[in-house]
């Protein structure tokens, strides 16, 4: 049997025992140790490793054996690993949070389905490679749950589905529900900690970063810096109290994550200091405004409670309903009355719009006439810019390079909307207007358009404003062509 050595750094950590393939040396052998460093091998006298699941920054993870079950059961054995040079209250802190996961599982594992149960906590303390000094080793056992976690199904996989999306949400949501109605925030809710298992359920994992909190308001207590980037909320980044709507911002994130494909940097505008997904994906009305509301910035704004956003998407999955009269018969119908028209209410606050009602555009998509506008500007500004530069500058390679650069920071300002439609207006005006008053660009004109300075600098403009949009027009074509083919 192969059993492999946890000590942090061994140089050789597979080791093979021939003995141990027979089942009675196997229950009874009381230790074996690793043939290159000496650590002894069988943790706590019972739980042999396997090998290496995965390695962090502060632990590592190894599937082991229990040898004392009949049917030598699989688990996961977690070894606290901080760094070096951690100094004695930093590596005080990460023993306690060590302590707490454990405390955590024990707590909720063994009460929930889909949180893994706690099998043993212990410490080990062996001798030091280094002559006369010992080593503290921490080790938490818990269930192994069989599967793959949500960021590992995304890279093979791809984007989810609404509908998948809406599960994993469930699921998790329930889970929480419970976690928070002990008084716990997981404060690390991402898709590498969802496992999916080979049965089909959804399990919540890593509960290193779990926070206990009071049940009293307003306790000011500040919370641990442990997060994961891109997943935790303002107030947890910043080091102030966190809440159950802290763990709902993560899992917000975790579902644009898996319904675009893409990283929360990638998402999340820093300029604009708000998330951009909308137009990464398709999916209902009713599935956008619960997620939008649990990405607010301040935890007040956001749902309080997983069985807040629970009923939400419940309300908004709900289809509309049909109340269907029964005809009146002819001899009852009364004299026909002008009824003045039905007033038009707005629609419930929360509530889905009717199909066949004109959505609200989504923020960060362009319309065809802006994106014709903007052509045009932009190539009207190209076309004076090009008789300015031709005029200003000897060299033609520098006019050119200096008219590329110009021309796409216009287009790069009117894709982050910094320039809008009215400013486009006032920005083409001072241009004509430097045009027309500048002798040394008069003369450019005139020599382009005989006549007035100001007809031929706006028969340039115009001109190149005119094949902007023809070239956009084609391009914006042959894009919804191939879009269609592919």
């Amino acid at each position: 049997m192969e059993v492999y050595c946890t000590r942090p750094g061994c140089p050789r950590p597979q080791n093979y025992f021939a003995d141990l393939d027979d089942s009675y040396s196997l229950k009874t052998v009381q230790q074996k140790f690793c043939t290159t460093c000496g650590m002894p091998l069988i943790l706590s006298g019972r739980y042999l490793p396997a090998r290496l699941l995965g390695q962090g920054g502060f632990g590592a993870a190894f599937l082991a054996r229990d040898r004392y079950t009949p049917a030598m059961r699989q688990c996961v054995a977690k070894l606290l690993q901080p760094p070096v040079n951690l100094n004695p209250q930093q590596l005080l802190i990460a023993q306690n949070l060590f302590e707490r996961e454990a405390a955590v599982l024990e707590e909720l594992g063994n009460e929930h389905p889909q949180i893994p149960s706690l099998l043993a906590f212990f410490e080990l303390s062996v001798p030091s490679l280094q002559q006369g000094k010992n080593d503290r080793f921490f080790y938490l056992v818990q269930e192994f749950i069989d599967g793959e976690n949500l960021e590992d199904e995304l890279a093979v996989k791809g984007k989810f589905s609404e509908a998948e999306t809406v599960e994993v949400l469930r699921e998790i949501l329930k889970v929480l529900d419970f976690v928070h109605a002990r008084g716990s925030i997981h404060r690390d809710i991402k898709p590498a900690n969802i496992m999916r298992g080979k049965n089909g359920r959804l399990y919540l994992l890593d509960f290193g970063a779990v926070k206990q909190v009071t049940q009293s308001a307003g306790s000011g207590k500040a919370s641990t810096g442990i997060y994961s980037l891109g997943y935790a909320p303002p107030e947890q980044m910043s080091g102030q109290e966190v809440y159950p709507a802290t763990d709902l911002y993560a899992l917000a994130v975790t579902c644009i994550t898996l319904l675009s494909g893409l990283q929360p940097t990638e998402l999340f505008d820093s300029y604009r200091n708000e998330w951009n997904w909308h137009s990464r994906v398709q999916v209902s009305p009713g599935l956008v405004d619960a997620i939008d509301r649990m990405l607010l910035p301040a935890p007040s704004q956001r749902f309080q409670s997983a069985t807040e956003v629970l009923e939400a998407l419940k309300t908004s999955s709900k289809p509309p309903a049909v109340v269907v009269m029964p005809p009146v018969p002819p001899a009852a119908t009364p004299p026909p009355t002008q009824q003045p028209p039905p007033t038009q209410q707005p629609p419930a606050p929360g509530v889905a719009t009717p199909p066949g009602r004109l959505q609200p555009r989504q923020k960060g998509a362009f319309s065809l006439w802006e994106i014709l506008v903007g052509a045009a500007f932009t190539g009207f500004e190209g076309g004076l810019l090009a008789i300015a530069l031709t005029s200003l500058l000897p060299n033609p390679g520098l006019s050119v390079g200096l008219l590329g650069t110009i021309v796409g920071g216009l287009i790069y300002a009117q894709y982050r909307r910094t320039i809008e439609q009215t400013q486009m207006l006032f920005i083409g005006g001072g241009t004509l207007a430097l045009m027309v008053f500048f002798p040394a660009l008069r003369a450019t004109a005139a020599a382009i358009y005989p006549g007035s300075p100001l007809t031929g600098v706006l028969f340039a403009g115009w001109l190149a404003a005119l094949c902007a949009i023809a070239g956009t027009a084609v391009f914006r074509l042959i894009y919804k062509l191939l879009s269609n083919i592919l």
